[in-house]
């Protein structure tokens, strides 16, 4: 391996060593010195925007107050046991993987869903709402474990069936833009994206811990989600605040890039472009700058590729309007 795939490992050998680094300084300004240095913070310029990632957020929540007004966010909706989810899950994907995807309901998991190539776990203890099982097949199968399981199967490089921090903000924007592409996500979740990047903001300029989730609070969402985005930022972070975990900018970040860059490949006549995406776990940079590994084969095309990508007109319609 060498070349541009050659960097490429290099690339990602680096990312594994800086994100180990700062889980060794969790809880220090080390570590919020090095999450702003991997995943961006919130007044880092979106790449070809003018705009900063708090300027995007800010803006998003501006365009879509009156909406919002009108579809609030309803937690009670949260009532769709996990098992029930798993076999929504596994119907939505039926017959689409040789291998179908393993849907199980785990009662240690932390989190509340996690994917891998050949299997999505579920908590046992948590309620989902109609829109998370629908977000869920979409972002987490439809995305995450798709691309895993094609860059497992490359025959020269599966390490690109393994996620790196390099990797997250496109892997983050596809599988945000498989939500919205496909109908599958709602406005509270749309504008919770650009919560987090204020509420970082915020973490960083003094709040605590409480006083984020008052501010969310305040803004009027539901206490379980206000929980839930202020955990996220405080994770391995100072509850006093200015330290703080930024890897929550790159879902609004990731969103817009992918949005432009599927627009330009179709516009600059290269939709082969966007099953590139697919290949494993890439950087919209990776895409472009491998091109000779794509040419000779060293990278194959993808063998899954979700159906909102492979139908270029239906994409194109979408992304024009």
């Amino acid at each position: 391996v060498k070349g541009s795939t050659g960097q490429l490992l290099a690339d990602t050998a680096d990312s594994y060593l800086r994100i180990l680094e700062l889980l060794d300084y969790a809880g220090t300004p080390e570590a919020h010195r090095l999450s702003r240095e991997i995943y961006g913070g919130p007044e880092a310029r979106i790449p070809g925007s003018r705009l900063t990632n708090l300027e995007a957020a800010d803006r998003l929540l501006e365009y879509t107050s009156a909406l919002a007004a009108a579809t609030p966010d309803e937690e009670a909706e949260y009532c769709v046991a996990p098992m029930e989810v798993a076999s929504a899950l596994r119907s939505r994907w039926d017959g689409f993987f040789e291998t179908p995807i393993e849907i199980v309901v785990d009662p240690d998991l932390a989190s509340k869903a996690a994917a891998s190539a050949s299997r999505v776990r579920l908590r046992a203890s948590a309620d989902f709402s109609a829109n998370d099982v629908r977000q869920l097949a979409e972002h987490e199968i439809g995305v995450h474990s798709l691309t895993s399981r094609n860059g497992r199967g490359q025959p020269v490089l599966p390490s690109l069936g393994l996620g790196a921090p390099r990797t997250t903000a496109t892997q983050e924007g596809l599988a945000t833009f498989a939500e919205l592409v496909t109908g599958a996500i709602d406005l509270a979740r749309l504008r919770r994206l650009a919560y987090r990047v204020r509420a970082i903001h915020l973490a960083e300029q003094g709040a605590n811990f409480l006083q984020v989730f008052e501010w969310l609070l305040s803004i009027g969402e539901p206490p379980g989600e206000a929980a839930r985005t202020t955990m996220r930022i405080f994770r391995g972070g100072d509850v006093e605040g200015r330290h703080v975990f930024t890897k929550d900018v790159v879902y609004l970040r990731g969103l817009f890039a992918v949005h432009t860059f599927l627009r330009k490949a179709i516009a600059e006549h290269r939709p082969g472009l966007i099953a590139r995406l697919f290949v494993g776990r890439l950087t919209l940079g990776d895409v472009v700058g491998l091109e000779e590994a794509f040419e000779d084969g060293t990278i194959a095309m993808p063998h899954y590729v979700p159906p909102w990508a492979a139908n270029v007109r239906n994409l194109a319609a979408f992304l024009a309007f």
